[in-house]
């Protein structure tokens, strides 16, 4: 996904944490998913960017060797119009609350669900109008994507988006699930071959974790989750995926 704060450009995200380990993590998570990701080891190397920093996010972890990411973001605030993602310990509760109120647009508690960073750093990013300007997803065109009602699945990079363009966040089981369905639309699928799909055994215990994935699924796709249009069940037969209910709009700004 190509995040620009203007045409053919993407994003350049700060990355200050002192942990080498998490920086080649998160370098390489921005960098597969469309940023430019700056690497700092502490608020010396960004100060070393000059007074106005050419980059449009600050990622900051709260404890960093030596200094405190708090006073970073505080100065950021103070001279610059720069969001603030800040990350925080296990524990941190008290940081996490002074952070906040020292003008951070967000926070993440380690360790954190990687598709979350990114779809926090994206609405982070767009508030401050440094996404697409109508707030539409950007999918480039040789991506492999499908479309079902007013939602859009970029298979390309395992991402869902409703029709503004905004990424719905997926856990990885609730990706899994919902490509099996898209593979094989208008078709009732048994419990037994949905299982078999996802890779799992036929114990009580999966049986019931696709329950729950169906629900949680449920909440993310559909107008009324109680009473789904897409994800629908057939009473003892299994489930059956519908592309495009009939009575609901397909909205095509994405």
């Amino acid at each position: 996904m190509n995040t620009d704060s203007s045409v053919g450009r993407v994003a350049r995200i700060a990355i200050i944490d002192d942990d080498a380990d998490v920086r080649l993590a998160l370098e390489t998570l921005l960098q597969e998913n469309g940023f430019e990701p700056l690497p700092m080891a502490g608020s010396a190397e960004f100060f070393a960017l000059g007074e106005t920093p050419d980059v449009d996010l600050a990622l900051i972890d709260l404890r960093l060797n030596g200094e405190s990411g708090l006073t970073l973001a505080i100065h950021i605030r103070e001279h610059l119009d720069l969001p603030i993602v800040m990350l925080t310990g296990v524990g941190d509760e008290v940081d996490k609350i002074v952070g906040l109120e020292a003008g951070a647009d967000d926070y993440l508690i380690k360790p954190f669900n990687p598709r979350e960073l990114l779809a926090r750093i994206r609405a982070v990013l767009r508030r401050y109008g440094k996404g697409p300007a109508t707030g539409a997803a950007v999918v480039p065109a040789d991506h492999d994507t499908i479309r079902f009602g007013d939602k859009l699945l970029d298979r390309t990079r395992r991402e869902l988006f409703d029709h503004t363009g905004a990424e719905i966040p997926l856990t990885n089981g609730e990706y899994r699930l919902l490509e099996v369905f898209l593979r094989k639309p208008d078709q009732i699928i048994p419990r037994a071959d949905l299982l078999a799909q996802l890779g799992s055994d036929l114990s009580q215990y999966v049986d019931r974790t696709i329950d729950v994935l169906i629900l949680r699924l449920r909440r993310k796709i559909e107008p009324v989750p109680s009473k789904p249009v897409h994800l629908q069940t057939r009473r003892g037969l299994g489930y059956i995926f519908v592309r495009t209910p009939e009575g609901v709009a397909r909205n095509t700004a994405l």
